[in-house]
This record gives C-alpha cells, structure tokens and sequence, in this order.
C-alpha cells in the first residue's frame, strides 16, 4: 500500500454478545455477532506544527484539537478517550502517526451495551493502519484495542468486544475461546434472527460495578486453586463455598454456569435445535439477575416481556449489564410483530419508549472508499 495516502476511511461494527456474560475475562467462551451498525472514521493527513489530532464526531457537538506538543492525557467520561488510547499504543508499537483529523460518524444507538466504545477503537486503529500502510493481524490488533480501553480508559474488560467487531462473518456466530484466543464460526440456521432491545437505561462500564465484578472473580479463582473460573467446577465451588464471601461463590457460580451454556449453544447450533438455543439464553439471564447482580429492574421487566411474546425463542441482557440491552432470539417469521408486541407491552409497563431492532449476523470491520 502507498505510504504516502493521505486518507483512509474505515468501518468497524458494533456486536451483540449473544451468550457468555463476563466469561472473557475469566479466560472463559463467548458466543457473539458483529451488527450491520457501527462506526465510521475518516481519517485525513494535515500540514500542521501545533496539531497533532483533530477529533470531530456526530457523537458530540464539541471539536477537539491535541497539541503536538504534549502527551494527550484521557479525560475522564469523554468518548475521545478511546481512539486517543489506541493512537497512545499504534505509536508505542511504531507506527509513525502524521498530524491528522480524524472525523467519526456511528449509527450505533449510544449506550445501548452494543459496544460503541470498541467499534470507535476498531474504527481508529484500522483506518491509521491503512493511512500508514502497515498491518497487524486481526487478534493483535484487537489486543492493542483492549490494552486501550484496559490501561488508558480505565476499563478492565475483556477482548470480546474488540475481537467481534474485526473478526465478525455475515450469517455467522463467532466461538470465541479467550484463553487461547481463538474463534469458530458457526452459520445461524436459516428463519431465526435476534432482536435487540434497549432498556432506555444508559449502560456505562467507567464506573465501579464491572471493575468490580472482575476482582470478584479472580478472587473465587484464587479460593479455588484454578488458573481462572473457566477451570472451575460446580462441585469444587460447593465445597470451598465457607472458604469465601456469599458474593464470591454466587459470581463465580454464574461464570461456571455461563460457561456450560455457551457449550450448550453451540451444540444447539450443531443440532439445529434453537429451542434449546433459547432456553440457554433465557437461563443466563436469570443467572445475571440471580447470581451476578448485573440485571436492572428494567432489563428483568424487557426480558419477562420478550420471553413471553409469541416468536420469541429466548431472551438475556446483553453486555455488561448495569442497564443498556436485551437481546432475543426469535423467529424470522413472527419477528416484526413481536417486536412491536415487546415495545408495546414495554412502554405500558414503564412508560419507556423502546424499539425492537431485528438483526442478523453482519461482517467485521472493514476499509472503505474515500470518495
């Protein structure tokens, strides 16, 4: 590729966890789709001695301009945290970055838990790649995001979200292993879709509940001599139970839990069986709910709507939790009607306004033309 581009336009998805709560940071599984939706970044060398970056977004009405005299420092609660990390680590990595203006544009709804955060990250990363003519191979990349998002952001996820949005396939789920970090991908049977359903409640992971939640499980970890919880058994998490807080064993418990459920999901996939597909699901949600304590009374009030509307095979929060999104599986058939059912019955109940979105699985993140 030409190293003297001056402009590089990307593409990056936001994605949907369809089952795997919190497994990927227990070194755990997940199954997860890329979204047709997602973010957009131009990016367009300039002729500057005071500006290293430009960011302007339709995220937010404000321009933001970083000296190139100093070290851009994150700011807590700004969305420009995010591809300032991953500009922080290309460099760090070599990458020669030229003053820029980079202008993101996304259609992904904001706080919905459908992983803006990482699509912008994505977004960034591939269009800078391409502006310098360099390559990193898809879970390199996705590490470098994640290393963002963990050490200058200040999120301790997982590389679920990252890995999803570049390795994404249309009509395809991805397995991913996070200890190995490796996928599969498996086709979803024709006539079923999910429907994505925002709580109308903001989902945000800056602050304390998910950090938390993690501590929490590597403590479980450490009470039960494992490597990580994906090693873990329901059996040896009984008998070590006095050996921990009540909270430990019931967020270890979940992960365990989870665990086998994206094992039973994929066996589904392989029987065609999504009737047991969606019971799997509509099972973790209530282990989040019970176990995790990452459900809000809204999300437990969409999910019993969607679980309860013809069409509608199953139905769990997606994400971190803490509010944001549920996810259904439904047939393809029955999903435009029991997405108006579910918007309904859910603005009756609580007088939020929602919209069930139907989605079918879409392709990672991508390069696009510039003109």
């Amino acid at each position: 590729m030409n190293t003297s581009r001056r402009t590089a336009k990307s593409f990056a998805p936001g994605r949907i966890e369809i089952i795997g709560n919190h497994t990927d940071y227990n070194q755990g599984f997940v199954l997860s789709c890329a979204l047709p939706q997602g973010v957009e970044a131009f990016v367009e060398q300039i002729e500057s001695d005071n500006i290293f970056l430009n960011f302007t977004s339709d995220l937010a009405p404000e321009e933001f301009s970083f000296s190139a005299f100093t070290e851009p420092q994150a700011t807590p609660g700004a969305w420009t945290n995010y591809p300032l990390g991953v500009i922080k680590y290309l460099r760090e990595e070599g990458l020669e970055i030229p003053p820029c203006r980079i202008q993101f544009t996304s259609n992904l709804p904001a706080g919905a838990g459908l992983s803006s955060s990482a699509a912008i990250e994505i977004a960034t990363a591939t269009a800078l790649l391409a502006l310098s003519g360099t390559n990193l191979p898809p879970m390199d990349l996705a590490r470098l995001c994640r290393r963002a998002e963990n050490e200058f952001v200040g999120v301790n996820c997982g590389l679920l979200d990252q890995a999803t949005s570049i390795c994404g396939k249309a009509g395809h789920l991805l397995h991913l292993d996070f200890r190995s970090e490796t996928y599969e991908l498996y086709p979803l049977p024709p006539g079923h879709l999910f429907l994505v359903i925002p709580s109308g409640m903001k989902h945000s992971l800056v602050g304390g509940e998910y950090n938390e939640r993690r501590t929490q499980c590597y403590e479980a970890a450490r009470v039960l001599n494992v490597r990580a919880l994906r090693d873990a058994t329901f059996s040896a998490l009984e008998a070590a139970a006095d050996q921990m807080p009540e909270m430990v064993f019931r967020r270890a418990r979940h992960i365990i839990g989870e665990n086998q459920r994206v094992a039973e999901c994929v066996a589904a996939l392989q029987n065609n069986d999504m009737v047991a597909f969606g019971q799997a699901m509509t099972n973790s949600h209530q282990s989040s709910r019970l176990y995790f304590e990452n459900s809000t009374e809204e999300l437990d009030n969409l999910f019993e709507i969607a679980v309860s509307t013809p069409g509608v095979l199953g139905a769990r929060l997606t994400g971190g939790g803490f509010g944001g999104a549920v996810v259904a599986l439904a047939k393809a058939s029955k999903a435009s009607d029991a997405a108006k059912t579910i918007a309904t019955r859910y603005l009756q109940r609580t007088g939020i306004h929602t919209t069930a979105t139907p989605y079918v699985p879409a392709d990672g993140a991508r390069l696009l033309p510039t003109h």
